[in-house]
């Protein structure tokens, strides 16, 4: 409950999630609807509306430019996608070895930012939606026209009626990937989720000949915007609590419904608003969405019953297994490693947002601190995400736990200074004052300190404390900035213990 809590009662600046999830049903529910009306049958329909929910879910470009040339590729990754799976519909074994390798290839296409992982994600979930719905060659014209007819329909929705993009801060930038080869992130998770793959692909099909594929669902979805073993492996336990509240709603409602069409169509409304409304804030309560709207939808498919439900829970169960020992034992990915790079973004962030708040003090009239309080926000979310696993109820590592939360405690902090520090630019009896110039100096030495290798620690705590117990009264122009740059001094003087430890 202490989750659930947390969905509604979490942050939403702008009223994005709001809005996200507000959209998100009305572009899926005309995109079925048209393919209703185009004479499309219930198949090729469901095929449109997961082809519009992945538009409108994973499409995330920093632009809505951007934004518009990934939707327009999506046919180009997913309709040859589609053809293939269709067409090894009778070929088993050449079948699982080209769903391994589209699910190798969507993970690696993540080291090409936003777009990569989009389309990586629409060819994965295309060749899956063709399992599930047990497409056959007959009816791939039927399930390109619709996929096709829905994403313009969901494309008018998006960046048409309602483009609420445009005007907003874009998105924070991930840290330049690293290395070559194995020594890749990407390349490495790429070798992880294929052999995830592979033993999820093998143990559900002991499990279920026609339902295997929901496990190597849940290894691609535990894989999905995560960047470490510690990320993975709670996620993996977030999928499967998901997976089981969900089934637990699914035998209560969808099960009684007999897949009846209008009290069904709103439910999966309902879910769709749920997905795009808490994913942001709980992977576990989306992955609750998520399997009641499945069981929804087997309900229109008049297969739906407890033993298939029971089934789901078992595969998901595998598939988060194999993930698991893939992450743990083929060339791991540590926790540290992934969090050490969202810091040492998120303090540059730091440094760039109090310089730009005194060059407007000094009188620059071009400075403005705004946007980069915004991408800060944006960054700490990425930091809270990638120390998830440490400070997660379960973890063992006490002390690391300890740790990590201070880090979180110390860049809130550093956050809080700023965004009031970027409140005194917007004073205009502010004037300019020569030590705002020596404060946000010895800010740039304090994050040089912490983010370069080998550099010598900052100063400490004290010593900034003292270095401020001589300013004039806060009344003096220019000393709220002042009184903000020395508590960002403060707090990163602190980070420097447990960031270096």
């Amino acid at each position: 409950m202490l989750v659930l809590k947390r969905v509604f009662v979490a942050p939403d600046p702008g009223r994005l999630r709001l809005r996200s999830g507000a959209r998100a049903v009305l572009g899926i529910g005309a995109a079925v609807a048209v393919c209703g009306l185009a004479g499309h049958s219930l198949v090729a329909a469901i095929a449109g509306g997961l082809a519009a929910l992945l538009a409108l879910f994973t499409v995330t470009d920093a632009t809505v430019r951007g934004q518009a040339v990934t939707t327009a590729l999506l046919p180009v990754a997913g309709l040859p996608v589609l053809a293939a799976a269709t067409a090894l519909h009778d070929w088993p074994w050449a079948r699982d070895a080209v769903f391994l390798a589209v699910l190798g290839a969507g993970v690696y296409a993540r080291r090409w930012g936003p777009r990569g992982h989009a389309l990586g994600v629409f060819a994965f979930m295309t060749f899956f939606e063709t399992q599930f719905l047990h497409a056959v060659p007959g009816q791939l014209p039927e399930l390109c026209a619709a996929t096709l007819l829905s994403l313009a329909v969901s494309s008018t929705v998006r960046f048409g009626l309602w483009c609420y993009e445009r005007g907003l801060t874009p998105a924070a930038a991930p840290p330049p990937p690293s290395g070559t080869g194995l020594a890749r992130t990407t390349t490495r998770q790429a070798v992880q989720a294929t052999v995830a793959g592979a033993l999820a692909l093998g143990a559900g099909q002991l499990l279920s000949d026609e339902r295997w594929y929901w496990a190597v669902g849940a290894v691609w979805w535990i894989f999905v915007n995560t960047a470490s073993r510690g990320d993975i492996l709670v996620r993996g336990f977030r999928r499967v609590l998901g997976t089981v509240l969900g089934i637990a709603v699914g035998v209560v409602v969808a099960i009684p419904l007999h897949g009846a069409g209008l009290p069904t169509a709103v439910l999966v409304a309902a879910c769709v608003f749920g997905i795009f409304y808490s994913a942001p804030v709980s992977y576990t309560w989306m992955m609750f969405a998520v399997t009641v709207m499945a069981g929804l939808l087997y309900g229109l498919l008049g297969v739906l019953g407890p033993g298939l439900l029971a089934l789901r829970l078992a595969e998901t169960g595998v598939g988060a297994l194999g993930a698991a020992l893939a992450v743990v034992l083929v060339l791991p990915v540590t926790t540290h490693a992934t969090t050490d790079a969202w810091v040492r973004h998120a303090l540059r962030c730091v440094h760039a947002c109090a310089a730009e708040a005194a060059a407007r003090l000094a009188g620059s009239e071009d400075a403005d601190p705004g946007p980069r309080v915004a991408e800060l926000e944006q960054l700490l979310g990425r930091v809270r995400l990638s120390l998830a696993p440490l400070v997660h109820p379960l973890s063992p590592l006490r002390t690391r736990k300890e740790r990590a939360r201070r880090v979180l405690a110390l860049l809130d902090d550093c956050a809080r200074e700023v965004r009031g520090l970027a409140s005194v630019t917007a004073d205009p009896e502010a004037s300019r004052d020569d030590r705002l110039a020596a404060a946000c100096a010895r800010v740039e030495a304090a994050v040089g300190a912490l983010t370069a290798p080998g550099a010598a620690a900052p100063a400490s705590p004290v010593a900034f404390a003292s270095s401020s117990s001589s300013l004039p009264s806060p009344l003096q122009a220019g000393e709220g900035a002042l009184a903000h740059l020395h508590g960002l001094e403060r707090a990163l003087g602190e980070l420097a213990v447990p960031l270096r430890v």
